[in-house]
């Protein structure tokens, strides 16, 4: 993306009603932030929690009762999706120059593929797996994508404050 597009990305942002209520309100971030940290525990929490049991660990709980938890990790999703949409309207020029921030959206772009993926095309085999039975090898490449994907989007929010421009 060029510098053009990104100033361009930068100035809307910051011509939103969204970016003034974020500035307005100083105490605002840092219930964001908290809210994010939450939502990013019910988030990766799940998904590791299933991922791991689809590759192989904990084979003694059925699959099905992890999946249980899955509304659990949407709502983490959710959580994560309006805080971090608040925090770039907040200040977009910290995000949009910002390899590590790059590097995150790539990042949930490659775990959102795979949630089509794994659904679209591995789900059906796992979906009824009970004790002890270990998944097929395409679960176990959706779930160790997943697992690294997620990990990185971790990672790379966490590197966010370190590679401000």
């Amino acid at each position: 993306m060029g510098q053009e597009a990104m100033r361009a990305i930068v100035e809307w942002a910051q011509a939103t009603w969204l970016h003034d209520f974020v500035v307005a309100h100083g105490r605002l971030w840092p219930a964001l932030e908290c809210l994010h940290y939450l939502g990013l525990a019910l988030l990766f929490g799940t998904v590791a929690l299933y991922d791991l049991r689809v590759l192989g660990l904990a084979k003694a709980v059925p699959i099905s009762a992890l999946h249980r938890l899955v509304p659990f990790g949407v709502a983490g999703f959710a959580i994560n999706a309006i805080t971090g949409s608040m925090f770039f309207a907040g200040a977009p020029d910290q995000y949009v120059y910002n390899a590590a921030f790059k590097a995150k959206v790539a990042l949930l772009a490659l775990a959102g593929v795979n949630v089509v993926v794994f659904y679209s095309w591995a789900f059906a085999s796992v979906r009824e797996l009970g004790q002890g039975v270990d998944a097929p090898g395409r679960a176990k490449i959706a779930a160790g994508v997943s697992l690294l994907a997620w990990t990185g989007v971790m990672v790379a929010g966490r590197l966010l404050t370190f590679y401000r421009p």
